[in-house]
């Protein structure tokens, strides 16, 4: 196990990497906010075990955020998250600061239609642009092999996949499953905003999706599963569901049947925390 080390410019990320490649070195990258979770750790990992050094990143980006979100709210253990990559053998931390990352004067963003115009896009505007900036970003400046995402944030995953091919970045895009608690609740860092009785009600939520799942597979009428798996939810303690639909993976459009590649997608709130969750059905 190496030691970790930690950079905050962008310059010094370069310079790492240089390095590294001139040894010969593979990398990969894995782009996070902080407030790591075992998740996270589960990225690293696979990170580390397909390439021969791996960066992580702990940026919250405030661009991907809107005005009623949890931006200063926003969960931070810069401390905390660095013990847990150096358990799981991560070769470089990046942390940069707000300035660093957007510099006065900055004026340029990222926008990847068709795909952000659904699901979360339709209640979190201007969030994707933000995710896509920064992820354009950081996948320039590390220029990886591999980058890696988790599946529980799928749209965001697609949009990822979609931006790297069309601006012709030397990426590969990596999806790493999503990794649950044991009652099946997707990891995230927001999970720990949930108070006692809104963690157990969460639990419902992977529950519901799972048999919604194998109803829409064994062939029931779509409309009828979804409405019946949305009230499942209100009446498990949930507040309200921002979506339940049942989508093609490749364009995220929602879909009245169930063909290969649909995947059923979720964002429902427990008081003022949003969750969201996805489970593949064919």
């Amino acid at each position: 196990m190496r030691d970790l080390k930690v950079v905050r410019r962008i310059a010094d990320l370069r310079e790492n990497v240089s390095q590294w490649r001139a040894a010969g070195l593979s990398v990969g990258l894995v782009p996070t906010m902080g407030a790591l979770h075992a998740g996270h750790v589960a990225l690293v990992r696979q990170a580390k075990s397909d390439n021969q050094r791996v960066i992580a990143t702990i940026f919250v980006n405030p661009t991907q955020f809107g005005p009623s979100e949890d931006l200063k709210a926003y969960p931070r253990d810069e401390a905390g998250d660095m013990a847990k990559l150096v358990d799981a053998d991560c070769d470089l931390l990046f942390a940069p600061d707000v300035t660093e990352m957007y510099p006065q004067g900055f004026a340029t963003s990222v926008g990847v239609s068709g795909l952000t115009e659904h699901l979360c896009g339709a209640t979190r505007a201007g969030h994707f642009g933000g995710v896509a900036t920064i992820v354009t970003k950081l996948l320039l400046q590390a220029l990886p092999d591999r980058a890696y995402f988790g599946e529980k944030d799928f749209q965001q995953l697609q949009v990822i996949r979609r931006l790297a091919r069309d601006l012709d970045i030397p990426v590969e895009i990596v999806g790493v499953p999503t990794m649950r608690e044991a009652d099946g609740l997707a990891m995230s860092s927001r999970n720990r905003y949930l108070s006692a009785t809104d963690r157990q009600s969460a639990s419902a939520l992977p529950k519901v999706m799972r048999a919604a799942a194998a109803r829409l597979a064994s062939g029931e009428i779509v409309e009828t599963v979804l409405a019946e798996a949305k009230a499942e939810l209100l009446e498990a303690g949930f507040s309200k569901l921002d979506y339940l639909e049942l989508c093609n993976e490749a364009s995220l459009q929602p879909v009245e049947r169930v063909t290969a590649g649909t995947r059923l997608f979720v964002a429902a709130y427990l008081g003022r925390t949003r969750l969201i969750d996805n489970w593949p059905v064919a």
